[in-house]
């Protein structure tokens, strides 16, 4: 076992959001959301270990663009699971926000419109890990806004107006309010955070995005079904490793389960003793992210000579977290 700390000389974040470059038309993504105002969206939904959560109290609907496996009903963010995020069937009806997303150069996760009702205040909170010290980002495009609808974050109100292009650090203390008479309706982006993606930012951020506390991932490095059976290992895990956000140190005296890197319709899962079933990204030398979430944590698989192991890692910013266990080769 080994870990790495983070460099105490690196530069801070500038703010707690920023304008991004370019703008976009207004117009038309007004006019691609009306066509899709004529049912009513469904309630936000958290996303936790157990999966999908309870709906949000307040006024705040959701129309998901990708989702984990394209289900156009999951209005929660998602994260590690089964299945990997894609494209629902509503993002075909609207051309231009399709136009938006193919132009951030990075990998996409949960993509949604985003209505928050007239007269609705939501709650201080945060949304652990969602920022770039563990490889995620949160973009926004407002669309319909108004002037008692702001965001504040982290103390400091924002009032984004349509066509704009955001990031701010959610895993900051936030709320979203809207004392205005309409819907303020945002088009939320969660991405990977990618060299391409901070090239976005102002020139002010590069230093950020150079010496900060920034992990970047890697592109996905696809392999064939055989070569995932080649790997196929059993092994030890601390319990709280599939739990992205847990910060508990892999160094921890903590149970441990039974885990197996196993081939499942063509692609590398982890399986749990439990059932539960976590797809896999592969990004090179056998070392694998969760689908879903981000390099934040990875595991590497060692399958050959005497002693085969598995390497699980944590990070945050520079930092690395790691612990080495034993492994059992299974027949492929």
């Amino acid at each position: 076992m080994s870990s790495s700390a983070p460099l105490l000389d690196t530069v801070p974040m500038p703010a707690e959001g920023v304008r991004l470059k370019p703008a976009f038309d207004a117009g038309r993504l007004l006019r691609e959301l009306t066509s899709l105002r004529e049912h009513t969206w469904d309630q936000q939904r958290v996303y936790s270990e157990d999966g999908v959560g309870a709906a949000t109290e307040v006024d705040w609907r959701c129309l998901a663009l990708r989702s984990p496996g394209g289900e156009a009903d999951r209005t929660d963010p998602g994260g590690p699971g089964p299945r990997d995020f894609a494209d629902t069937e509503w993002l075909d009806r609207i051309p231009y926000v399709r136009e938006v997303l193919e132009f951030i150069p990075a990998p996409l996760h949960a993509v949604r419109f985003m209505a928050l009702g007239p007269d609705t205040v939501g709650i201080d909170h945060t949304d652990p890990k969602y920022g770039p010290r563990w490889g995620v980002g949160r973009l926004h495009v407002p669309v319909v806004t108004n002037p008692g609808a702001v965001l504040v974050l982290d103390g400091v109100e924002h009032r984004w107006q349509p066509g704009e292009f955001w990031f701010g650090d959610f895993s900051r203390t936030h709320r979203v309010q809207n004392t205005g008479t309409e819907h303020r309706v945002h088009l939320v982006i969660d991405v990977l955070v990618t060299p391409g993606l901070a090239a976005l930012f102002p020139e002010s951020w590069q230093s950020y995005f150079r010496d900060g506390e920034v992990l970047y991932n890697r592109q996905e490095n696809p392999q064939t079904p055989d070569e995932v059976r080649r790997l196929a290992t059993r092994f030890p895990v601390p319990e709280t490793f599939h739990l992205w956000e847990d910060d508990t140190p892999l160094s921890a005296d903590l149970p441990v389960r039974t885990a197996s890197l196993a081939e499942q319709d063509g692609r590398a899962v982890l399986r749990l003793a439990d059932g539960r079933v976590f797809a896999l990204v592969h990004l090179g030398d056998h070392e694998y992210r969760f689908a879903g979430w981000s390099e934040e944590r990875t595991l590497q698989v060692f399958p050959d000579g005497p002693d085969p192991r598995v390497v699980l890692r944590t990070r945050a910013g520079s930092g690395v977290d790691e612990l080495t266990v034993t492994a059992e080769r299974l027949p492929a």
